[in-house]
């Protein structure tokens, strides 16, 4: 109790009020200036007078850079404070091991990684301070490179600039930037559309029904193409065109191989489906009595995020963790996958709960956390999203696989109308369908946490033979336009969080596709 009097002395110096509660997250802290400093830089911010665990909830971004901004060797032995708090954790006890090598050659750009798997697309991390600029920039680029996908559409004829539009013209094409989207006391949808040399209204009739229903699924920030008549002042929409994915056919591979695909483990948490996911391991060693063969034509495993359940994620989070240390909650999932038998490649990218920051791209796992997974010879990590190659051989270029965790998805199942009336939070692979008509991952500003680089890591480049997805708990399975759609279930059990906005969470379901065939077979662990 020394350390709660030195700061309920502090406090009362300072004419602050502060309750039991936060002298209780205090009380086993050593660094007591810190702690010092953190209340009184909360004081000046919010002008309370009386200090509660509410202030701290209410002010989380601020209270997190209070600690972000104490001398580095102040940092370090803060984790279990923040962890009280709900807070982000930034930083690890120092760890002494060498970058693990990767066993990969250049060539083409491209990495040549375990087994032949080739990392197609992989973000650094950049760290640039941002401004303005840097968002003008990005959506200037991702236009030009939108722009171009469009100009291919044969549908899109007599291409214009918006500044080239003059007089009454008849049977013309733009490409633009949504900006705005209205409508009109007689339902019709007015879009404000900009390119690079001006904006123009453009103008959906409703009467017009497979218009208005193409209309329904442009969103704030879409870059699409309008056929269209009219003058400088507004055009009149004959047709819309998306961006688009497609493939021509879908390949196969001349050897018998299959991949799996899982994610959402939340591995730490007091829900951790563990007795399911130890029968998913024997099964893979081949321990299923009957399935010897079909396991043994196993040779790839994707995990695409929150691998881990992660600390500090949201307040209290630490009343649903069975273990509430990062370092261990890597260490024991690892000693998992660990088991299972070498000659299957694990890839992995990172979700929303894995440790690494939130803004997309995510990077790799921290070192200074996940370190045994680095010592594993058969994980591949990758960033999130990331496009990898696998099964490739000669005559064979292989099928190249999207991962994304899809922290974007709720955004638009609750804002785009044909979604919405889909329930689509509960169908992932239409919001997966949607996304792919858009040729970007997470097209509407604020719809995600992102990094403004001038590549943008979610705008869909390469056309993915698989699009894999988790985030919302829910196995999903489909194709679109020869692209094969895959949205894993998790191996958490129903939290309160789910069920208080009504999530119906799907488990322990593994879908494995066969290349050779291109058969689905979903295996259920449950």
């Amino acid at each position: 109790m020394v350390n709660s009097s030195k700061i309920l002395a502090f406090c009362l110096e300072k004419g602050l009020l502060v309750d039991n509660e936060v002298l209780n997250l205090f009380k086993d802290t050593e660094d007591i200036e810190s702690v010092k400093i953190i209340i009184d830089k909360l004081r000046r911010h919010t002008r309370q007078t009386i200090i509660t665990k509410s202030v701290f909830n209410e002010n989380r971004e601020q209270v997190n850079q209070f600690f972000s901004d104490l001398p580095k060797e102040s940092k370090l032995g803060m984790e279990s404070l923040k962890i009280k708090l709900g807070l982000n954790i930034e930083i690890s006890r120092e760890i002494s091991i060498k970058p693990r090598e990767e066993n990969y050659e250049i060539v083409e750009s491209k990495r040549i990684l375990n087994n032949g798997v080739k990392l197609i697309n992989n973000y650094p991390v950049l760290n640039k301070k941002l401004a303005v600029g840097d968002f003008v920039k990005h959506f200037r680029n991702r236009f030009s490179r939108m722009s171009v996908i469009l100009q291919q559409h044969p549908e899109l004829t007599n291409l214009v600039s918006i500044n080239k539009i003059s007089g009454n013209r008849q049977g013309i094409s733009i490409i633009g930037l949504v900006s705005d989207i209205s409508v009109t006391k007689n339902k019709n949808i007015i879009l404000e559309v900009e390119d690079l040399t001006g904006k123009i209204k453009v103008l959906i009739n409703n009467n017009k029904e497979e218009l208005v229903a193409k209309a329904e699924e442009v969103m704030l920030d879409s870059i699409i193409g309008f056929k269209a008549s009219g003058t400088r002042e507004i055009l009149f929409v004959n047709d819309i065109v998306f961006p688009d994915c497609t493939l021509s056919e879908r390949k196969r591979s001349s050897v018998d191989e299959r991949v799996l695909f899982i994610g959402d483990l939340h591995f730490g948490s007091k829900l951790f489906m563990r007795e399911n996911f130890l029968k998913f391991v024997d099964y893979l060693n081949g321990k299923v009595p009957g399935t010897e063969e079909e396991v043994s034509k196993i040779k790839y495993l994707f995990i695409v995020g929150d691998l881990i359940s992660g600390v500090g994620n949201y307040p209290n989070q630490e009343n649903e963790l069975e273990i509430v240390n990062l370092e261990e909650q890597f260490a024991g999932i690892a000693e998992i996958l660990g088991r299972i038998r070498k000659d299957i490649q694990i890839i992995i990218s990172p979700g929303n709960h894995d440790a690494v920051r939130i803004m997309e791209p995510q990077p790799m796992f921290d070192e200074k956390f996940a370190w045994p997974l680095y010592e594993m010879e058969n994980i591949i990590l990758t960033s999130n999203p990331s496009t990898i190659n696998i099964g490739a051989k000669e005559g064979f270029e292989g099928l190249n696989v999207l991962a994304y965790h899809g922290f974007s998805f709720f955004h638009y199942a609750d804002n785009i109308i044909p979604l919405m009336k889909a329930k689509a939070s509960h169908q992932p692979e239409l919001i997966l369908k949607f996304l792919l008509k858009h040729r970007h991952l997470s097209p509407t500003h604020g719809s995600n946490q992102y990094y403004p680089g001038e590549e943008d890591s979610n705008f869909i480049d390469v056309v993915p033979d698989i699009l894999i997805s988790g985030h919302v708990h829910k196995s999903g399975l489909s194709y679109y336009n020869n692209i094969l759609i895959i949205s894993v279930s998790t191996w958490e059990r129903m939290t309160a969080y789910m069920e208080k906005v009504g999530s119906k969470p799907d488990f322990c379901k593994v879908p494995m596709l066969n290349l050779k065939t291109r058969e689905v077979k979903i295996l259920d662990f449950e």
